[in-house]
């Protein structure tokens, strides 16, 4: 299964190819995607991103996560984040979330088994 393209995004909005719904903030791994829902782990800008946000992803197999900071990159992850996605063998990429989604989207190009969150406000 193949890691889906982003169609689109822009402040608050980005669409997924193959897919109705249009997400604020999105998962993506190969085969799907979903709304990134930060109250489920309670997540907010700080301390950012945890571990908890990616297990659902990391479960699908993927080889490389991208983590999108949001436009402003308002966003933060924490370096014990990067450290759970390195133990667990998996790339890590984290940048503003325009050039996020531009690397997310070459590398499902190129077939790498690539998923990621994105934030895409501030």
């Amino acid at each position: 299964m193949s890691s889906p393209e982003i169609a689109s995004l822009s402040w608050g909005q980005m669409k997924v190819k193959g897919c109705s719904t249009t997400y604020k903030d999105c998962k993506v791994w190969p085969g799907g995607s979903r709304t990134w829902d930060w109250r489920e782990t309670g997540t907010n800008h700080s301390p950012g991103v945890q571990p908890a946000d990616l297990e659902e992803v990391v479960r699908k197999g993927v080889k490389t996560m991208v983590i999108g900071r949001g436009m402003s990159e308002a966003l933060q992850v924490p370096a014990s984040t990067v450290d759970y996605l390195k133990k667990n063998g998996i790339d890590v990429l984290v940048l503003q979330t325009e050039k996020a989604v531009a690397e997310y989207n070459a590398l499902a190009a190129q077939g790498v088994k690539v998923g990621g969150v994105f934030h895409s406000t501030c």
